[in-house]
């Protein structure tokens, strides 16, 4: 049986159809693994980007660094540092007439040369005079004191009297140990 051009080029595009069809059914799960992988690598390389700028402007920041580190208050190894700080803490508020009815000191972390303490206080009551002064006096005390979480709100049935909670991360050093 003798096949012609015709049949014979029809064969093989039918066949050609056929392992195209085939392979698109086959890769089609690879296809989103590979956009997966795209855009994974496209994420890296734009993660790999912004911290190779960090690393050049490493003098910058060790300059910053050494700078703020300056502002620190260095204090004794052994002193119990969340009675001093909830002392500061207390004296400041007192002064300014806001009222402190729960606090309670969390632990200290140490990251590198710098200590952290949070104080987390959890009621607080004053009018706003008196908060903004007691804040005020808090960053200006000779450490690096932070609220990073502070609630306001106004006390019900006692007009212009605000109540809430906030949390002051106190920033320290530690004298070097000697040996």
């Amino acid at each position: 049986m003798k096949m012609s051009m015709r049949e014979i080029l029809l064969g093989l595009i039918t066949l050609a159809v056929a392992l195209f069809g085939g392979t698109g059914l086959l890769a089609r799960s690879h296809f989103q693994d590979w956009k997966d992988l795209r855009t994974e690598e496209a994420s890296l390389l734009h993660r790999i980007s912004l911290e190779q700028r960090l690393v050049d402007q490493r003098d910058t920041w060790a300059d910053k660094l050494s700078q703020m580190s300056q502002l620190l208050p260095v204090e004794p190894r052994d002193r119990d540092m969340d009675v001093h700080w909830l002392s500061v803490m207390d004296r400041a508020a007192r002064k300014h007439g806001v009222t402190i009815n729960k606090r309670l000191a969390r632990e200290e972390t140490q990251m590198g040369d710098i200590y952290e303490l949070p104080i987390e206080c959890k009621e607080w009551e004053g009018d706003l005079d008196s908060l903004v002064h007691f804040l005020f006096e808090l960053q200006s005390e000779s450490a690096m004191l932070d609220i990073r979480q502070l609630l306001i709100k106004p006390k019900p049935k006692a007009p212009g009297v605000l109540r809430g909670r906030f949390t002051l991360y106190c920033a320290y050093t530690r004298e070097k140990e000697e040996g």
